[in-house]
């Protein structure tokens, strides 16, 4: 099966965005090139731009908080693994303190630093982080790998809380989904939302379909058709078949 997700939100959209691109530095950092260590910095400049939103960190403390007050609900439920909510929680709480731990604005310490910032400013050139552009990057570049990594670790330590926020936060998302199995005929199908508002929407489908989903959404219908897969010369179009797919609707 192929899945694809479809925020229906900005606050959701955001942290599927900061999810990408953290799960991209964790791949580069562990890597020993130095070009990858070099995509390792453009992903923390990245993530540098996607979080430096004022109101993302209260955002994000928000929806902790009103994520841990509806589960402090379920205490004594005995439907309810107590073990496994009391450490969620605790993990919620602990998340948390980490984002109110960072006093400074996001990512300061990488915009004092005038050295990342000059790597920054040429990359947005074609081939503007070249040796003769930038010959001290150059020279890190030629350090020991481990050397490099330590150092982009070292960089990537203050953010790191909004990455453990975002990842929390999605996975009690997807965990509060609900499935659902529909047709699309024709490759089209709509269904009226009856008002009621979720955060994500993830699409199932048979891999073998060489198709792409197109989802729209809001508190009054869904709609969803499946185009061809992309062809050099040749127009999206709408599947001329009924599809067999699987929506799953995820609301905190």
């Amino acid at each position: 099966m192929i899945s694809f997700e479809f925020p229906v939100t900005e606050r959701t959209r955001s942290l599927l965005r900061l999810e990408q691109l953290y799960q991209r530095l964790s791949f580069f950092v562990e890597r020993d090139h130095p070009y990858e260590h070099h995509s390792a910095l453009l992903v923390l400049f990245e993530i540098l731009e996607v979080a430096s939103r004022a109101e993302l960190k209260s955002d994000l403390l928000q929806e902790l908080e009103r994520q841990k007050q509806l589960l402090d609900a379920w205490h004594d439920n005995p439907a309810i693994d107590q073990a496994m909510l009391d450490a969620t929680i605790d993990q919620i709480e602990r998340v948390a303190q980490q984002l109110l731990g960072l006093t400074s604005k996001f990512g300061q310490h990488l915009r004092e630093n005038e050295w990342l910032m000059a790597i920054k400013q040429r990359s947005v050139i074609a081939g503007g982080t070249c040796s003769f552009d930038l010959p001290s990057y150059a020279l890190w570049q030629a350090r020991d790998a481990d050397e490099r990594r330590a150092d982009i670790r070292r960089w990537a330590a203050p953010l790191m809380p909004t990455s453990e926020a975002a990842t929390l936060l999605l996975r009690l998302l997807r965990d509060s989904g609900k499935t659902f199995h529909f047709v699309a005929r024709n490759g089209a199908f709509q269904q009226m939302s009856g008002g009621r508002v979720v955060q994500l929407i993830r699409v199932d489908y048979p891999a073998g379909l060489d198709a792409l989903p197109e989802l729209s959404a809001n508190k009054y219908a869904i709609n969803l058709r499946f185009v061809q897969a992309y062809a050099e010369g040749a127009r999206p179009r709408t599947l001329a078949r009924d599809v067999e797919f699987s929506m799953t609707f995820c609301k905190f």
